[in-house]
């Protein structure tokens, strides 16, 4: 496209910042049409550009992180990337020639490419001062005079001060989500009344009411969506076992309306030809905050009625519940000192994206006080025993010195929690994962899959599922897993891609292995770098690899003399265990000749 008045003589240069504010401003406008799948094209190749991610932006990755294709994703045979590249580039064309003709920043994606252009407009005004107009009219439901102000994972938006990125968010709201979520502790406490034996108050989880969807549009056709809709979303929400589902607000025992539960789920359906349009909200009571927002588009001829609508219905569900996802979003130290069975849960979640030692004890004091409180919980049972398979296998990011008997309390732990609940998806998570690290991958995998099919939303049990899969040697069955968990935005960000990195390296593409590699959090687990070092060496990437070992070495001294034994409790084969042990000797890492697995 053409920029008239872009600036390109000149030295300036937008600053990070601005394109994500920019970013915003685009995926916030009416103007921008596109759906989500779009959506998340342009923001993973904006957010890559900006982390110096350059080398990332080609098909295959994009179509692996964005589509949820797996890692034998062929470009020649599958147009999926190249086509939606075309879409995004009229689209955004189409919005700098409307809603975006006096925008400061210019954000395009040339053609030849994936790799976005950030320029500056001459003559512009400097971004915020002038204020996006919200995508449609206000979901009706909430009975607010006000435009709500919307975080999360799609908007960030306050009535006077414009849109804001999201690190200039993350940083400014500091403060206030402790506040917020303070607040709902305390509305959270309200309610969960352990003498009142209502559905708002079921194990001391947070209950969200579905209302029914809205339909936009005339007709029977789509009023029968927006019902169906609703009831597919409430079957989908319903195996989340971290929360409550509720179809209308519960009532007493007195018989009146019980206190407004922590969230509501409200949304619209919107026919157009075969066209399927869906929006979708949550709401936080406590504050009227909309904590996230998103529309899905669909056509119904590719299909059928039932199935899309099926499909958007596990969209909404698994955006609003997903572990990680925007009701787990806090601060460990905020509610540590609490022993209620959901704060504590929510101290999991935050310290599982903090992973630092202090955030590790304050939740397991935390999830044991509860535990003690309430022992026929399954779920924090669960969590508990997660907390210390934890210390197990992150010893080097944790500070911890695991013994024989941590694995088996993490175990007997789990095994606990599955008897409380033999259809808790957490559970069995908990119990793969601890007899996973016993050295029983045939046993684990069992279990794995029971946790799989009580819950194929839910992103975390999905992903670390297909990780004990892709270790256990079924690369191929693993990596689609975690390909997709991925592409559902599973887990602390950075964890999974560590596994798609070890998915490229054992078929030979150690190119993509580094890219995913370098993708992944290297500070969230020394694991991470070791395997970034295995890549390097296989490359014969020397200086590279000396970086990573130095870093170990000052970090993690501990790690190198114990690799062999360390790489042996995660890739169950010889096979997969010496060819990663190839990569580190060719990166001049001294590895033991002991037995592979001893």
């Amino acid at each position: 496209m053409t920029n008239a008045g872009v600036d390109r003589g000149s030295c300036s240069i937008p600053s990070q910042e601005e394109v994500e504010q920019q970013l915003e401003r685009i995926l916030f406008s009416p103007e921008f049409r596109l759906p989500e799948r779009a959506r998340r094209f342009l923001e993973f190749v904006v957010t890559e550009m900006l982390a110096g991610r350059r080398d990332y932006l080609k098909a295959s990755t994009i179509a692996q992180a964005v589509f949820g294709r797996d890692a034998n994703f062929d470009a020649q045979q599958d147009p999926c990337v190249r086509i939606e590249a075309g879409r995004l580039r009229r689209e955004l064309e189409h919005y700098y020639l409307t809603a975006g003709a006096a925008d400061r920043i210019v954000i395009t994606v040339p053609r030849g490419g994936y790799a976005p252009v950030f320029e500056v407009r001459q003559g512009a005004e400097p971004a915020g001062t002038s204020k996006p107009r919200p995508s449609g009219q206000p979901i009706s439901g909430g009975g607010d005079a006000q435009q709500p102000k919307v975080i999360g994972d799609t908007v960030s938006r306050d009535k006077t001060s414009g849109l804001w990125s999201r690190p200039g968010y993350r940083l400014l709201a500091g403060g206030a989500i402790i506040l917020l979520v303070s607040a709902a502790i305390l509305l959270h406490a309200r309610l969960f009344d352990t003498g009142d034996e209502r559905v708002v108050g079921i194990g001391n989880r947070p209950t969200v009411v579905v209302e029914r969807f809205e339909s936009a549009s005339e007709g029977g056709l789509a009023s029968d969506i927006s019902q169906g809709i609703t009831d597919d979303i409430i079957e989908k929400l319903v195996p989340f076992n971290d929360i409550v589902v509720a179809a209308a607000l519960p009532r007493n025992r007195e018989g009146q309306a019980s206190p407004e539960p922590l969230y509501t789920l409200q949304g619209s359906v919107r026919l157009e030809g075969s066209n399927l349009r869906s929006t979708a909200r949550l709401v936080r009571r406590a504050d009227g905050v909309v904590i996230w927002a998103n529309n899905y588009d669909a056509d119904m001829k590719v299909q059928g009625v039932l199935k899309t609508q099926s499909s958007l219905a596990e969209h909404i569900a698994t955006a609003v519940a997903r572990p990680f996802g925007v009701m787990f979003k806090t601060d460990t130290a905020s509610i540590a000192g609490s022993a209620d069975a959901f704060s504590c849960i929510l101290s999991y979640y935050s310290y599982r994206s903090e992973m630092t030692a202090q955030a590790h004890e304050a939740t397991k004091s935390c999830l044991q006080r509860a535990v003690e409180k309430n022992p026929d919980v399954s779920n924090t049972v669960a969590f508990l025993s997660l907390i210390h398979l934890d210390e197990f296998r992150f010893p080097y990011q944790l500070n911890t010195k695991p013994t024989a008997a941590t694995l088996n309390v993490a175990k007997e732990l789990a095994e606990h929690a599955v008897r409380l609940d033999p259809k808790n998806a957490r559970a069995l998570q908990a119990l793969m994962l601890a007899t996973f690290f016993s050295n029983d991958p045939t046993g684990a995998l069992r279990v794995g899959e029971a946790a799989y099919a009580s819950n194929p939303n839910d992103t975390e049990v999905a992903g670390e599922y297909g990780l004990r899969l892709s270790m256990a040697g079924k690369w191929d069955t693993g990596c689609k897993l975690i390909s997709e968990a991925i592409s559902r935005k599973a887990g602390p960000r950075g964890y999974y891609e560590v596994g798609m990195a070890l998915c490229a390296f054992m078929r030979g593409d150690t190119q993509a292995a580094e890219l995913w590699s370098r993708m992944s959090d290297l500070n969230y687990n020394p694991m991470h770098r070791l395997v970034l070092l295995s890549i390097l060496g296989t490359l014969g990437k020397t200086a590279e690899a000396n970086e990573q070992l130095d870093w170990i070495k000052l970090k993690s001294p501990a790690l190198i003399p114990n690799v062999r034994q360390e790489v042996a409790k995660r890739l169950a084969r010889t096979e997969d265990q010496e060819r990663f042990f190839a990569g580190l000797k060719a990166a001049g890492v001294p590895v033991s000749d002991q037995v592979a697995g001893n």
